[in-house]
């Protein structure tokens, strides 16, 4: 069964997919202007404009039908009754040009998401691809020298490094965050100088045939770290594999969410670990599901997840371990190679 078979079978009225990511994995077609309208009841017609009608033709599945620039705009006059729309995803104001035609307006939430969050094999094999590509470009750059180069220089010189392993782009902008500036989560690479006898945080992804990689490893400077950075290295590494061989199907992203945040909070550390365990990760880098303290997504067979326990001490530094896994029967399948043990770089 095809995805917009699948999709169209789980519909109870039409459905308008505005996400253009959504529109790849469900027909292969990219453009930053389309629309699809999936009728449970009848043909699925993919809207777009003059640039990119011609390729639109070719996509197998679907009745190609051009429109003007403003597409929604041009919809709302040619659409008429129910019509559902991906509320998560459609801005106000684009809802209002829809409404504005007169349509019956439905919101909807995560239909094509829910399929989205179930790999077959031959996307498993996509991303197990980009993530051995990302773990090369990574190893190629622990061999060249960390200590005296800016974050922004690693940052760049590991996007380099990826497009030479053959990475189509990176999934996001690595993170790179030395010192005091690990205890920040999703900090930027800055012009700091990488010091001795700290820890680095490195958080990078590729994206290889449309599908993405996920990643984190905290690296040492030195063998002098403060005793603080080495314990939560430590913990977080407990809490890392422990998730990593707890994790299975069945358990709703709380009860996965919990097994590292047990073992993290029982160490003095629960208020330094902030965010959620982990997300799915598949044609975007952050899908269904979650694993966090308010997830109540159940975790299944196929589901793609990063397991990526974090602590963050203010003003001292920081450290994250992130594995990219698919959930399996009875368990986990990492897909990421890297060690986790604490490895120095010079």
């Amino acid at each position: 069964m095809s995805r917009l078979e699948r999709l169209r079978a789980t519909l109870d009225g039409r459905l308008l997919v505005t996400n253009l990511t959504n529109i790849r994995y469900l027909t292969g077609f990219e453009s930053s202007n389309a629309a699809l309208l999936v009728d449970p009841g009848g043909p699925t017609r993919l809207y777009t404009d003059f640039r990119y009608i011609e390729v639109a033709e070719q996509v197998p599945g679907v009745q190609a039908q051009q429109t003007k620039r403003a597409l929604l705009a041009d919809l709302a006059g040619r659409l008429s009754g129910k019509l559902g729309f991906e509320a998560d995803v459609l801005p106000y104001a684009q809802v209002e040009v829809l409404r504005g035609g007169g349509l019956d307006l439905q919101p909807a939430s995560g239909a094509v998401e829910r399929i989205r969050a179930l790999k077959d094999e031959d996307e498993i094999a996509a991303i197990r691809r980009a993530a051995s590509a990302a773990d090369r470009a990574f190893e190629a750059l622990t061999a060249e020298a960390w200590i005296g180069h800016s974050e922004r220089e690693l940052a760049w010189r590991l996007r380099q490094l990826l497009h030479a392993h053959g990475v189509d782009h990176p999934s996001f902008e690595s993170i790179v965050a030395s010192g005091t500036n690990g205890s920040h989560p999703h900090g930027e690479p800055s012009d700091a100088i990488v010091p001795e006898n700290t820890l680095v945080t490195v958080d990078w992804g590729a994206q290889l045939d449309g599908y993405c990689s996920d990643c984190t490893r905290t690296m040492s400077t030195g063998n002098g770290l403060p005793k603080e950075l080495r314990r939560a290295y430590d913990v977080c590494l407990e809490a890392q594999l422990a998730a990593v061989e707890g994790i299975e199907p069945g358990m709703t992203g709380e009860q996965a969410d919990e097994i590292a945040r047990r073992i993290i909070t029982k160490a003095g550390f629960g208020e330094e670990f902030g965010h959620g365990l982990g997300h799915g990760v598949g044609v975007a880098v952050h899908e269904a599901p979650r694993l966090a303290s308010d997830s109540e997504d159940v975790l299944e067979p196929g589901n793609v997840i990063t397991i990526e326990p974090g602590i963050y001490l203010p003003g001292v530094g920081g450290v994250r371990i992130e594995d990219l896994a698919v959930v399996r029967d009875g368990g986990v399948e990492v897909l990421t190679s890297f060690p986790k043990d604490l490895t120095l770089v010079s």
